[in-house]
């Protein structure tokens, strides 16, 4: 198999490169708008005509009255001015702009290249597929909003998981697509330990959206113990049981916890292996990356708790589970390549 990139793949792959860092940006942007409660601030949905912000005074008086019917701001927010309410206007707003740009991003080059022969056919349906889920994902945002606006004032753990998964489901994708265009393998598939690595990310991560959701960050802020305990109380207090997992705070915090000491230690086991293996120099860098990552993570995810949330690491936080993402799959794509001295 060839496995140097031809010009037409290597401009694809730094087109989706391209949408995976907007992408990136847009997970930090929305972790920053549930941080500072903006998310429900826009009350309705207009794919088009919700470009353009309020221009007059009487526009964003109508959007001001909008918002003062919501359950957020007769339980949480009343008495909000003007003022304050047009700063977390502008974060939710930003967050919805940069995703109709990442749409332009991704149509208005997927459509050249398709044009002029670029898209390798091997590729013409995953795109697709891409391109489909984009589209799930831009209704996903507004069906989660919808549901902080009912009558509790705060959208639903499950809504938001599903927004965040699809997300990074749309991220994974584009990144390993390109890294297959950018960089070739020799094999169908890497390492079936790597594999589990990625798998047990995925529940981390989403676990970590069900932290997100319930606002578990913000009980329990001691580390390693949680107020003392090893195993809190009301772990199962719920029922059905399965709840728990999905709607207690101490539960999703206390599995949280868990899979990311799991996840942290089986990638330490897997580096500290890779020593001794005769691996290729990139192959080598990626645990290296894989590795520092997890350790970055974990450190923002216990800093990000000890410190009751704030904003800024609460967003890194978020943001650092993408490069981990990234980090994983891009040790996982190079585990298929040749070592040295191996054809």
């Amino acid at each position: 198999m060839n496995t140097t990139p031809t010009s037409s793949e290597r401009q694809v792959a730094a087109w989706l490169f391209s949408c995976c860092l907007v992408l990136f940006a847009l997970v930090v942007l929305g972790g920053v708008t549930r941080l500072t409660g903006s998310g429900l601030s826009i009350t309705d949905w207009r794919p088009v005509t919700g470009v353009l912000p309020p221009l007059s005074d009487a526009a964003w008086q109508s959007e001001f009255d909008l918002y003062r019917a919501t359950p957020e701001y007769q339980q949480v927010n009343r008495g909000m001015s003007m003022p304050e309410f047009k700063m977390i206007y502008a974060y939710e707003y930003a967050h919805r702009l940069l995703a109709r740009v990442l749409g332009l991003v991704f149509i208005v080059p997927l459509v050249v290249f398709w044009v002029r022969g670029k898209i390798p056919a091997r590729l013409r349906m995953p795109l697709l597929g891409v391109l489909a889920l984009g589209m799930v994902q831009g209704y996903m945002g507004w069906f989660m909003v919808k549901s902080g606006l009912v009558d509790i004032p705060r959208v639903s753990p499950y809504r938001l998981g599903m927004h965040l998964g699809l997300a990074l489901a749309i991220y994974g994708a584009m990144f390993w697509l390109a890294l297959g265009l950018s960089r070739p393998r020799v094999a169908a598939a890497g390492s079936g330990g790597l594999r589990w690595l990625l798998l047990l990310l995925a529940a981390t991560i989403m676990s970590g959206a069900f932290v997100a959701g319930n606002k578990a960050g913000l009980v329990y802020n001691t580390f390693p113990t949680m107020a003392g305990q090893w195993v809190p109380d009301g772990l199962l207090h719920l029922q059905p049981a399965w709840r728990n997992w999905f709607e207690n705070p101490a539960t999703v915090q206390f599995t949280h916890r868990l899979l990311g000491l799991v996840t942290v230690a089986l990638v330490l086991l897997a580096w500290l292996r890779s020593l001794r293996l005769p691996l290729a120099p990139a192959a080598r860098l990626a645990m290296h990356l894989l590795a520092a990552m997890t350790v970055i993570q974990a450190s923002l995810g216990v800093a990000t708790l000890l410190t009751y949330v704030p904003v800024t690491l609460g967003a890194a936080h978020q943001g650092g589970a993408v490069l981990l993402l990234s980090a994983t799959l891009f040790a996982l794509h190079e585990s298929a390549r040749p070592s040295p001295g191996r054809p």
